[in-house]
């Protein structure tokens, strides 16, 4: 199953979340290099980002997202399954 994440930040928790990213993005990175993670990044206005996964039920999605290097209050995550209508490869 797919899955959008939505991370909002908490902006009076940047400090904290950014100095948390170097860990964050080599957990995106393994997760991208096992088939997990389909998609991630950055919205352009530094609000919030995007992680699409590809997991087997929102369980497995749960268990990733809480061995997210982020420090839980410095982000609110929302998430929904996403029906792609094509593939994600350039």
């Amino acid at each position: 199953m797919i899955i959008a994440v939505e991370y909002v930040f908490v902006a009076e928790a940047n400090e904290r979340r950014l100095a948390a990213r170097p860990a964050h993005r080599e957990w995106l990175t393994a997760l991208k290099a096992d088939g997990r993670l389909v998609q991630a990044g950055p919205f352009a206005d530094g609000t919030s980002s995007l992680l699409i996964f590809d997991v087997a039920d929102e369980a497995e999605l749960a268990e990733l997202l809480a061995a997210d290097p982020y420090p839980k209050d410095c982000i609110v995550a929302s998430w929904r399954e996403f029906t792609p209508l094509f593939d994600f490869a350039r």
